[in-house]
């Protein structure tokens, strides 16, 4: 079965080259608007987008992240867990506001953020735009707290580079559905080992002969180079989030 929507899905590539054209205003308006309709925790609404337009903001956002290249992008987006609006909600109706900095509140941000950052790279690949998903930014979240004048019971989570595409990267194959997809409980299926390693083969293949980047890796090197970043990376996540007001013990 095909259509439209389902082709769009199976063609994601993250884009990380773009050409000089801005997003118009109409387009942003679109891409946000796509991401208010997109479904949200108990319709709490729990998250914010923050359009970075300031070319030394966007700057020291390369710095965060360490990739540059987002400052050519047509448009930029951070998407903040956001507890904030709601607490000036309950405030002034004099509730009880204990529940908004529990950790299950952090977490319902966090799954409206997602959920709201996948919205606009849809809508925006349907129009013709790419983009990539930059979790980048929690490279140094005080720093960004800061840049962004975020108020208590706020969190940045995502930035988003999205524009017009100056590339067309190959399609990277997935994981066989069989190592992700299981019935009623989870159970790695018994030829896990060997179909691990056709898909070592495939990821190979892909990095050697791709338009671009090229280099030699299996998807199991990747993991194990994943695991070999410098362990005081974002080491202080824990403590900015609690900064912010949120009791995530």
């Amino acid at each position: 079965m095909t259509n439209d929507i389902l082709t769009l899905l199976s063609q994601h590539r993250s884009i990380r080259q773009f050409t000089d054209q801005p997003l118009t205003d109409s387009e942003v308006t679109t891409l946000v608007t796509a991401a208010q309709h997109a479904a949200t925790s108990t319709f709490a609404q729990q998250y914010s987008i923050i359009s970075i337009t300031d070319p030394a903001i966007k700057h020291e956002l390369g710095n965060i992240t360490g990739h540059h290249w987002l400052e050519k992008s047509g448009h930029y987006f951070i998407l903040v867990a956001d507890q904030h609006r709601n607490l000036e909600i309950a405030q002034k109706a004099h509730a009880d506001t204990t529940i908004l900095r529990s950790f299950d509140k952090f977490l319902a941000s966090t799954f409206d953020v997602a959920i709201a950052t996948e919205a606009i790279v849809t809508a925006g690949e349907s129009m013709g735009l790419g983009s990539t998903i930059m979790g980048s930014i929690l490279n140094n979240t005080q720093r960004l707290i800061e840049l962004l004048n975020l108020p208590e019971l706020t969190f940045p989570l995502l930035g988003i580079a999205i524009g017009h595409p100056a590339e067309q990267p190959d399609l990277k194959p997935r994981l066989p559905q069989p190592l992700m997809h299981f019935s009623n409980q989870y159970a790695q299926p018994k030829d896990f080992d060997s179909q691990l390693a056709t898909y070592d083969t495939h990821i190979s293949d892909y990095y050697a002969h791709r338009n671009s980047h090229l280099k030699k890796i299996t998807f199991s090197q990747h993991i194990v180079q994943e695991l070999g970043r410098d362990p005081k990376l974002r080491a202080e996540l824990i403590q900015v989030i609690k900064q912010q007001g949120f009791n995530v013990e």
